[in-house]
């Protein structure tokens, strides 16, 4: 039996940021590796009074740590809640009995939802290393039936908190992704809410994107409120537009995506359990999808976007959500503002229902919120959108966002950004794609989303007409080096937006 009072060691902090990997650090030649054979990427236990963690060994061959020392990466600081010169044991591992599972899957295995269970309870108590959840996604990744789909988002929505609201009908809305600009849900908000409808709206940052619908309404209200809080806001306007990071839905889903995202593999059968674990975990009960497809967007044929879909109804039928999705075109972007705070003001310009706001945002998000309308029975069939554009049309859904974000907290000016440049046409033409990944990326190397104003307005739409030297995009930043930065990366790739010479 291992002797943990001989297995502590003092802890001395690095200051080592691994994100969200929790690693330990000890020399090579420690006695407690010799004596219990910890071997470098070894997956070992570290335990400081109550609480204990599951970390990843790494050995030191320097001397950044001295004799009967160890250190701890930063997330596994945060996690063990210890301080430098407090002590800590270290023992192994008890077995890890659903990586069975997981490997049953590897080899075309049928899973069940306790086995799926099992997998995710052992992630979220952090026993799967990086390694672990990357064959764990891998193996799901076009090997999960209907049925194991089910399974797998009713695990996930299990092992998370569970919001719950009076409201017999709780409406909500959700976008796949892979669209930059597409920032319809404060709009929809709004529009829903002042219609009468309870749309308690729990948002995420960007993960890989210019921006998350939580960083553009950050801009324009606070969104980083507890529970409590977002409750509050809920029974004042009948809507909230909040940070989802502040309640514990679907833990799993992060973990995963986190991983997903590092081996660059979108899978349909994840992208239909994070949406879902997510929206029966936050007591939804009317859910409106919007689906992208284009060539550049996250699903990219109809094809897929017909598997998908068929994916996303089933599921949310098992789960007791009524569901609408709407199959829209990804083939740009849509609005104009690229990044937190252009985004922001392209929400205000369509709320304002100005004669400059844009066509598209606006069109979509009528759309959308009259699918909802008519989905909860607030508005008859086919007339769903018509009523949505009169509570536009008619300052109701400005004067209801307005309200929520004071409840929030305060409405806000989007910042401006410092530095401006424009990218122009090479030559007069037609354009005929614009490539959205691309466009994603020149407004991440411009600083979005950290920096709120940071990120491009997009001038040209597909078929429109160009003049050589016409400015297709401005760049905004907040320093001059990232402003170079994205600069050089739009100019080396032309096709960024295609124009054809006509």
């Amino acid at each position: 039996m291992t002797n943990l009072k001989a297995n502590v060691l003092r802890l001395k902090r690095l200051g080592i940021d691994t994100q969200q990997e929790n690693v330990a650090y000890m020399r090579h030649d420690c006695h407690i590796c010799r004596a219990e054979g910890f071997f470098a990427h070894a997956r070992i236990k570290a335990s400081h009074g109550s609480r204990s963690i599951i970390v990843t060994l790494h050995h030191l061959r320097n001397d950044l740590l001295s004799e009967g020392e160890a250190s701890l990466s930063e997330a596994a600081w945060k996690l063990l809640d210890v301080k430098e010169g407090e002590k800590v044991s270290f023992s192994h591992m008890e077995p890890l009995e659903s990586l069975g599972s997981v490997r049953a899957k590897i080899y075309g295995r049928r899973l069940g939802e306790s086995r799926f269970r099992e997998i995710i309870r052992d992630i979220l108590a952090g026993r799967y290393s990086d390694i672990h959840l990357a064959a764990f996604v891998t193996a799901c990744a076009g090997h999960l039936d209907g049925g194991e789909i089910i399974a797998l988002t009713r695990a996930m929505v299990g092992a998370g908190d569970h919001l719950r609201w009076p409201a017999a009908q709780v409406a909500d809305k959700h976008c796949v992704g892979g669209l930059p600009g597409n920032r319809t849900t404060p709009i929809v908000v709004a529009i829903v809410s002042a219609c009468g409808l309870v749309i308690p709206k729990t948002s995420s940052r960007a993960i890989t994107s210019p921006a998350g619908t939580a960083d553009t309404m950050e801009t324009l209200a606070p969104v980083d409120l507890d529970l409590a809080s977002m409750r509050r806001v809920v029974e004042l306007e009948g809507g909230c537009i909040v940070w989802g990071g502040a309640v514990r839905l679907s833990p799993a889903d992060d973990v995963l995506i986190r991983i997903s995202r590092a081996i660059d593999l979108d899978s349909e059968e994840q992208l239909v359990a994070s949406v879902l674990s997510k929206k029966a975990a936050a007591g939804s009960t009317h859910l409106v999808l919007d689906l992208p497809v284009g060539p550049t967007a996250k699903v990219r044929t109809l094809g897929q976007a017909r598997s998908v879909k068929a994916h996303l109804q089933r599921t949310a039928e098992a789960l007791g959500i009524k569901s609408s999705i709407l199959v829209t075109d990804g083939a740009q972007p849509v609005g104009r503002g690229i990044g937190p705070a252009l985004e922001a003001r392209d929400v205000l310009a369509v709320l304002n229902d100005g004669p400059n706001a844009p066509a598209d945002l606006r069109q979509r998000s009528v759309a959308l919120a009259g699918a909802l309308m008519e989905l909860t029975g607030s508005a008859p069939s086919g007339e769903g959108e018509k009523a949505a554009a009169a509570i536009l049309e008619d300052g109701r859904a400005r004067e209801k966002f307005e309200r929520i974000c004071e409840a929030q907290g305060g409405m806000r000016t989007p910042p401006v950004a410092k530095h401006r440049q424009p990218l122009t046409s090479r030559s007069s033409g037609r354009v005929s794609a614009i490539d959205n990944r691309r466009l994603a990326r020149i407004a991440k190397l411009a600083g979005a989303p950290d920096a709120k104003a940071a990120g491009l307005m997009l001038h040209v739409r597909v078929g429109d007409h160009v003049d050589a030297r016409q400015p297709l995009i401005t760049v905004h930043s907040e320093t001059a080096g990232e402003l170079a930065y994205a600069m050089d990366y739009a100019e080396a790739h032309s096709n960024v937006i295609t124009v054809e010479m006509t």
